[in-house]
């Protein structure tokens, strides 16, 4: 493409290192000079990520005329035979990773020039989010399993920041913690793995480790006596932990809605394109590992449909605008998890991109409402906003529509095609995972429309000087709601055939002939328009269908139904509303019981053991002893005489008798 043609001049490795780098200068501008450059401080960031982004683009036209690049920059560091390298892998993968990420962060960066505008840490903001950007690119363009790492934490890092973003709250800082602490769980587990693979492969480099996949097939390792496991599903498990633990599957799931107390912007950085999708990311590159574990692969699908039918539940009983839209992202993981589990690998990237648009959409959308609002975010509180806010409306529409799966919007094509591929899996459950994923269709569409008509029709609920005070966001945060909802339109048959059926995707995944059930569809494929007339007549649109006219007729028309099967249904709405008691569990078992054993170590092992027995009780022993023998110094002569001779007499007895 002629738009890009100038950049053959420059070597390609220096255009890989600038994607990178340019959001972390923009970065280290706006956290060193924020204080400089206060209200200007959005510059350096937003010029970084719109290179990244302009470079991101370059490097998927050059992956479509089959321009790839594997290699080391340079030597970080020597562990012993350790090598420890900075090095990219850029493929269609990717290179498809890259577009993402960088365009929902570009439109992020803009949005929140306009929703952060007088925030007292607006430059530390632009820093943090920057920087999350550069953490996301790294983990993305990786080579190796170390800097995979290292991305992976640095993510964490910066999300554990920008959540408690608002530290003055009491909520935000509880929250960041939380999100902090459960990744760290995830994570320990993905770091064993990356010691494991170390140790059967010697090495951390991806197309080693990929080419060491077929010696291992067989092997086992025993991590109870007696029990042998095989090595490579206990390794994929392991590396699975980690991506439950950064895409909040279950039970890792908790920290993620409580990350709704950092500010808008971030809810859908984090939410859409970077943070949450790593583990998604992560299990597809690792393709070639997966593919040779059966059981491995059961325990992604199951865990991926509980999560997309269970997690959608609970967005039904909240009323946060910002939390249903957070319970929508666990729920949309699952339907990727459950793809990564049916081999479907491209099915899940496929939705990972319709997803980022969509979802960043709904976000921003939330977060024009909320800054209209007047920070308000109880959707019970609202109602009657579209008149007032009619790009608002419209955008958060056609994002609601992708979300719930209708066509031609995108979520439907990547969504259909992830049930489709779930239900030709011949894998253990199968079955069972079909039928939660098809459920969750109608579960998805019920929960967005009745947010969707709460806000935007019936009656206005909020108080009178907030109605009067009722705008539409300035062209900032607008803005970047229309650049969203393009793609949210046309993604889904613009790109299911290139990237949803593999074809793009084909050099960067591995599956294996017996789990290829995106071959299965791609064998019988006719051309998206066809798929979409197959959509119309399957189960999942007519439940989305149906999960709409619900929420129109239960929250649109004020009928009092929903008040009544609340109270008809009150032990599932209290299951619901408590979460199935994971937070409890966790508050109560983990971390009241860490509590308690914290002080039986303090109070028995430290205060009695070691202060009252081994230091204090030493000093009191000796001292006791001391005082005992300090009577045998009389100070009389014959005293120590008659003891000399007691002495004398048992050395020699000694030696005449036991030496003798």
């Amino acid at each position: 493409m002629w738009v890009f043609d100038w950049l053959n001049t420059f070597p390609p490795l220096l255009v890989y290192l600038i994607i990178p780098l340019a959001p972390l200068a923009g970065s280290l501008v706006a956290g060193f000079g924020g204080w400089k450059l206060q209200e200007q401080a959005h510059w350096a960031p937003l010029a970084g990520v719109a290179v990244s982004f302009y470079l991101a683009l370059a490097v998927l036209f050059q992956t479509l005329h089959g321009v790839d690049f594997y290699g080391n920059i340079y030597i970080w560091a020597v562990l012993g035979h350790l090598q420890v390298p900075i090095g990219f892998d850029v493929d269609s993968l990717t290179a498809l990773m890259l577009v993402v990420v960088t365009f929902v962060s570009l439109c992020v960066h803009l949005y929140t020039i306009g929703y952060l505008h007088g925030d007292p840490g607006y430059a530390r903001f632009f820093s943090y989010i920057s920087l999350f950007t550069f953490s996301m690119i790294m983990l993305v363009m990786s080579n190796n399993f170390l800097q995979l790492f290292f991305g992976w934490e640095a993510v964490g890092l910066v999300s554990y920041l920008l959540i408690g973003f608002w530290f003055q709250r009491e909520s935000a800082n509880v929250a960041a913690l939380k999100a902090f602490i459960v990744n760290r769980v995830g994570d320990f587990g993905f770091l064993i793995g990356i010691a494991a693979i170390y140790h059967y492969c010697g090495s951390l480099d991806y197309r080693t480790v990929f080419a060491m996949v077929p010696h291992l097939v067989g092997q086992t390792v025993e991590i109870f006596p007696g029990h042998p496991w095989n090595v490579l599903t206990w390794i994929a498990l392991l590396l699975f932990i980690g991506a439950m633990g950064k895409s909040a599957q279950v039970p890792l799931h908790v920290w993620l809605p409580e990350s709704m107390e950092g500010p808008t912007p971030i809810s859908a950085l984090i939410h859409a394109a970077t943070m949450v999708t790593a583990g998604i990311f992560m299990v597809a590159r690792m393709s070639p590992i997966y593919e040779q574990s059966a059981t491995a692969l059961t325990v992604i699908l199951l865990i991926g449909s509980i999560t997309a039918l269970f997690m959608g539940l609970i967005g039904l009983v909240q009323n946060d605008i910002k939390r249903i839209i957070a319970y929508s992202t666990l729920s949309q993981l699952g339907y990727m998890t459950a793809a990564l589990g049916a081999s479907a690998f491209s099915a899940a990237i496929f939705h990972l991109m319709t997803h980022a648009f969509f979802k960043a959409l709904l976000f921003l959308a939330a977060g024009s409402v909320i800054h209209a609002m007047a920070n308000e975010q109880d959707i019970r509180k609202m109602g009657g906003l579209r008149k007032a806010m009619p790009i608002t409306y419209i955008t958060f529409l056609i994002g609601g529509l992708a979300l719930s799966g209708i066509p031609p919007f995108a979520g439907f094509f990547s969504k259909d095609l992830i049930i489709e591929a779930v239900g030709l899996s011949t894998l253990p459950g199968a079955g069972w995972a079909e039928f939660m994923l098809v459920a969750g269709a109608f579960v998805t569409a019920l929960y967005t429309f009745r947010m969707f008509f709460m806000v935007f029709h019936g009656t206005p609920r909020m108080d009178p000087y907030t109605r009067d005070h009722l705008h539409e966001s300035p062209w900032v945060i607008t803005v970047p709601l229309i650049a969203l909802a393009i793609p949210a339109v046309y993604a889904g048959w613009a790109y299911i055939g290139p990237v949803g059926l593999g074809h793009f995707l084909d050099s960067s995944l591995v599956i294996a002939p017996q789990f290829n059930t995106i071959g299965e569809i791609a064998a019988h494929w006719q051309g998206a328009a066809v798929f979409l007339l197959h959509g119309l007549e399957a189960w999942p649109f007519w439940l989305a269908v149906a999960g709409i006219v619900c929420a129109a007729y239960f929250y649109a028309w004020n009928t009092g139904l929903p008040e009544w099967l609340s109270r008809i249904l009150s032990p599932a709405v209290w299951l619901l509303e408590s979460k199935y008691g994971f937070d409890a569990f966790n508050n109560t078992v983990l971390v009241r019981g860490v509590i308690q054993f914290g002080r039986l170590f303090w109070h028995v092992g430290d205060e009695k053991l070691i202060d009252g027995l081994m230091v204090n009780g030493t000093a009191f022993g000796i001292g006791k002893l001391a005082l005992s023998w300090r009577k045998v110094q009389t100070g009389y002569i014959y005293h120590y005489a008659f003891a000399m001779i007691i002495g004398l007499i048992l050395f020699m007895t000694y030696f005449v008798i036991w030496k003798g």
